[in-house]
């Protein structure tokens, strides 16, 4: 089981998605990404993946690298914050660290967006891979150069566009993932088939039941095909022009209910009610279907995924959603779908239709 996906910024190639079962290949593949035994290196992870899976890669480099050194901060979204960024710098610049030497970030989305991030900004510029734990991860924040930081509880409120050197994907750990983590996942995954590919998404409820069982060749193939959608967006729309914007499907209120509910709810599953929302208003505009419709929201329930915020209030969400980054010119954008397969940023929805669609997920 091996695959590989190469991703080009601004017309050059520029680092390559390697999805493998293990880490028996990381070696070979950062030699090729230019990694050499002379530079230092700083594994960021959190507490979780700390205690189960550190010592396995920190054994694995070792065999490569002279110096390795690993910084652990808790595990949760309240962490990723400026704070923890500035506690990485402080270890880094401790251990004499400059611009030839190289971050590892080593877990999900969290541990991913903040050390891209510090990479992006310490000395100017170092160079970080990517080794994302999580099915969110693997599938969505690792790829595009997307780092950021939460900032007064606003999330993603300050970062970069800052490329990685190497996305390395065992996806043998999913494994030790908790089920309702792993299926958080799957809400990026769907959400690239709503936004792109008609046939994938219907790929995806066929084989159900084996990505449920984590069938690895089933899973591989979904992983691989969501990563193949998320860099030809990336690649197309590098910086979040145009295109790229589709990506933040059920997002816009997927945001505000992560906030709202004080981060007590997984990303994926925050984005699974966004989406809910979303569908809900790309029904009253009469771009899907009432069957279309029930048949998104079966979905997501079928892989575990929320399609209510029952304990938020309407006026909170609204709020909420105005101060998101996404905001044009003083309007909320919204990601809609105008058929199963396609979708559009529309910026000129109506209070009462944004509260339809908060409303159906109440």
């Amino acid at each position: 089981m091996s695959k590989t996906i190469n991703v080009s910024y601004e017309g050059r190639p520029c680092y390559e998605i390697a999805l493998e079962e293990d880490f028996d290949a990381i070696i070979t593949k950062l030699k090729q990404a230019g990694c050499n035994p002379s530079q230092k290196v700083c594994i960021v992870t959190d507490s979780n993946l700390a205690e189960l899976h550190l010592t396995k890669l920190e054994q694995k480099l070792k065999t490569f690298f002279n110096h390795i050194i690993s910084y652990i901060f808790p595990a949760g979204e309240e962490n990723k914050n400026l704070k923890t960024v500035q506690k990485v710098y402080e270890a880094l610049i401790f251990n004499h660290f400059d611009r030839h030497d190289l971050l590892i970030a080593f877990g999900g989305g969290v541990v991913g967006d903040l050390t891209g991030f510090t990479a992006a900004t310490f000395l100017r510029g170092i160079d970080f891979i990517q080794i994302p734990t999580s099915l969110l991860s693997q599938v969505d924040s690792s790829i595009g150069g997307k780092t950021g930081v939460d900032f007064s509880r606003y999330k993603n409120m300050v970062g970069a566009f800052y490329q990685p050197k190497l996305v390395y994907m065992n996806i043998s750990l999913l494994r030790s993932l908790p089920l309702e983590q792993y299926l958080s996942g799957m809400a990026e995954i769907l959400k690239h088939g709503l936004i792109k590919d008609k046939s994938y998404f219907r790929w995806i409820q066929i084989h159900c039941e084996e990505i449920m069982m984590f069938n690895i060749p089933v899973v591989e193939e979904m992983i691989y095909r969501s990563c193949q959608i998320k860099r030809e967006i990336v690649e197309r729309d590098p910086k979040e022009q145009g295109e790229r914007a589709l990506l933040n499907f059920g997002h816009t209120i997927g945001h505000a209910v992560e906030k709202l509910a004080d981060f007590s709810l997984y990303h994926g599953q925050c984005v699974g009610i966004g989406m809910a929302a979303a569908c809900y208003i790309s029904l009253t505009l009469g771009h899907i279907s009432t069957e279309e419709y029930e048949d998104i929201i079966s979905t997501l329930k079928l892989f575990g995924i929320p399609v209510k915020a029952r304990k938020l209030k309407e006026d909170e969400i609204l709020s909420t959603s105005k101060s998101d980054k996404k905001m044009l010119a003083g309007k909320i954008k919204f990601v809609l779908l105008s058929s199963v397969g396609n979708a559009y940023v529309n910026s000129d929805l109506t209070q009462e239709q944004i509260r339809a669609g908060i409303a159906s997920i109440l």
